[in-house]
């Protein structure tokens, strides 16, 4: 990564545990996809309602060249569940990315105007 990773958290007390699963996540993304350019992690609480229970937000956003990847996802009670699915999420939206920059993308050919598909175009 060529820019420093950065960690926001929001709306309750940092932990160095929550720190060190985020950089571990973080690393595991740009072993995978190397041309990642950037990295911000946000994790916060908006919500603290009495009868649902505190759900957790995790957005994050990744900078790769010639664009944007951002994944945000909420309301699990966990921030480590909360983040590891954000993160899978994060994974599989690079899988994506990087299958569309080589060309493994699958096109749909669709056949010309006008043909319908016959073999030969002659009758006997």
């Amino acid at each position: 990564m060529k820019l420093p990773l950065q960690i926001t958290i929001r709306d309750f007390p940092h932990s160095e545990a929550l720190d060190t699963l985020i950089r571990g996540k973080v690393e595991k993304l740009d072993h995978f996809y190397p041309h990642i350019m950037a990295c911000r992690v946000s994790v916060e609480m908006p919500h603290k309602h009495k009868h649902q229970g505190k759900a957790f937000n995790v957005r994050v956003d990744l900078t790769v060249p010639g664009g944007e990847i951002v994944v945000n996802r909420d309301a699990h009670e966990d921030p480590h569940v909360a983040l590891r699915d954000a993160f899978d999420h994060a994974k599989r939206r690079l899988e994506e990315y990087a299958r569309a920059q080589r060309g493994d993308v699958k096109a749909h050919t669709q056949p010309a105007p006008g043909i319908t598909g016959q073999a030969g175009g002659e009758e006997a």
